[in-house]
């Protein structure tokens, strides 16, 4: 489906943060592209018809954390003050990251 060997730089499906200019300049991209199957590399493809980069940050755990569940520090604060997206937790343990937060 993908005639290229490699995926574009793309933005990780868990989120992500962009200004309003480029969400409409992605909207109007994305329609004069053959749609892909893959959300995330179909954004990729865009952005790189803008010739737009994207860049990570730390605050963004697209796979999940690692966490000891015997540890404390899961159930401190600082432990997720930093995290903006996180992927992979179950209901229950986002209710419990935000009463910490």
């Amino acid at each position: 489906l993908y005639n290229k060997n490699n995926y574009p730089p793309y933005a990780g499906g868990g989120g992500f943060i962009m200004d309003g200019a480029l969400a409409k300049r992605l909207y109007k991209t994305s329609e004069t592209l053959e749609l892909y199957p893959i959300d995330d590399v179909f954004l990729g493809m865009c952005l790189e018809v803008l010739k737009v980069s994207p860049v990570g940050h730390e605050g963004f755990k697209t796979f999940g954390i690692v966490k000891n569940k015997n540890s404390k520090m899961n159930k401190e604060p600082c432990f997720f003050r930093s995290m903006l997206v996180v992927h992979k937790l179950l209901p229950p343990e986002l209710l419990q990251m935000w009463d910490l937060v």
